[in-house]
C-alpha cells in the first residue's frame, strides 16, 4: 500500500523556552530518515500566548513558527495542522500529521513507526507516554501512576490495544483528520475528541504501546486539565 508522501509534526506551545529545545532536538532526529526516505517534512511549532522566547527558540530550529493568541490547545494544534496542509497542499490526502508536547522528548524512530502504520493502512496511530525524571515526582507518585496507567495491560508479548490518548503522541492521515472536522477549538480534551470522531466514522485506528514518548511530570503544568493535571491529582490522593 502506497504511504504518506509528506509528514508534518505539530508541536503547540504555550512558554516553554525551558523545554521546547529538547523536544525540536528530538523532533529533527526524528524527521531524519522519512526525509531520506523520500517524504517530504516539516516542523510546525504553534507559539500560543507566549511571553518568553518560545518562537524564537522554534525559529531558530528550522521550525514554521505560527505566533497566536488562542490560549487554547485545541485552536492551536488545528492551527498547525492548517498551516502543514497549507504548505504541504500539493500531496493533498498523502500526507501525514503528527503531533507531540512542547515538554515531550520523542525517540527517534517515532514517525519511522507512525509512517509505517500509516502504510499498512491505518488511518490514526494513538500511542503511550513514560515518565521523565524530575524532581516533583516521587517513587511514591511514579508507583500510583504506573498502577493507573498500565491497569489492564497483557502480561508477556501480547499487544496492548491501550485506552489511552495523547496530543504528545498522535498521527493521523490528513483526509481521515479532515473528516472528523479536525482538532476541535478546546483548551483541553482536543486529543481525545477527534480520536472519539474518528472512531465514530469508522476509521482504523490503532492504539500502540510500542513507540512511547518521554513526556514531563512537572508540577508547572500549561494545560489545566491535562496530563500534568493528572499527576497533580494522583500526588493529591
Amino acid at each position: 500500500m502506497t504511504g504518506p508522501s509528506a509528514c508534518a509534526v505539530i508541536v503547540p506551545a504555550h512558554n516553554e523556552a525551558a523545554t521546547l529545545p529538547a523536544t525540536l532536538a528530538s523532533v529533527r532526529v526524528a524527521l531524519r530518515r522519512p526525509r531520506r526516505s523520500g517524504v517530504e517534512v516539516l516542523l510546525v511549532v504553534v507559539a500560543d500566548a507566549c511571553t518568553d522566547a518560545t518562537a524564537a527558540i522554534a525559529a531558530a530550529a528550522g521550525a514554521l513558527v505560527l505566533r497566536e493568541s488562542f490560549g487554547s490547545v485545541g485552536q492551536a494544534r488545528a492551527a498547525g495542522a492548517d498551516a502543514a496542509r497549507d504548505r504541504l497542499a500539493a500531496h493533498g490526502e498523502a500526507l501525514w500529521l503528527a503531533t507531540t508536547d512542547a515538554d515531550t522528548v520523542v525517540p527517534p524512530g517515532w514517525l519511522v513507526h507512525q509512517l509505517r502504520h500509516a502504510r499498512g493502512g491505518w488511518d490514526c496511530v494513538v500511542g503511550t507516554v513514560r515518565l521523565a525524571a524530575h524532581p516533583a515526582l516521587s517513587a511514591a507518585r511514579a508507583a500510583r501512576h504506573d498502577a493507573h496507567y498500565f491497569a489492564g495491560r497483557p502480561k508477556g508479548p501480547a499487544a496492548w490495544h491501550h485506552p489511552h490518548v495523547h496530543g504528545a503522541n498522535l498521527g493521523v492521515a490528513a483526509g481521515p483528520y479532515l473528516a472528523a472536522g479536525g482538532f476541535p477549538p478546546l483548551t483541553h480534551d482536543e486529543d481525545r475528541t477527534l480520536v472519539a470522531r474518528l472512531e465514530e466514522l469508522g476509521h482504523r485506528i490503532l492504539r500502540t504501546d510500542d513507540c512511547p514518548v518521554l513526556t514531563s511530570a512537572r508540577e508547572d503544568y500549561r494545560a489545566p486539565h491535562g496530563f500534568g493535571a493528572f499527576l497533580t491529582g494522583l500526588a493529591a490522593d
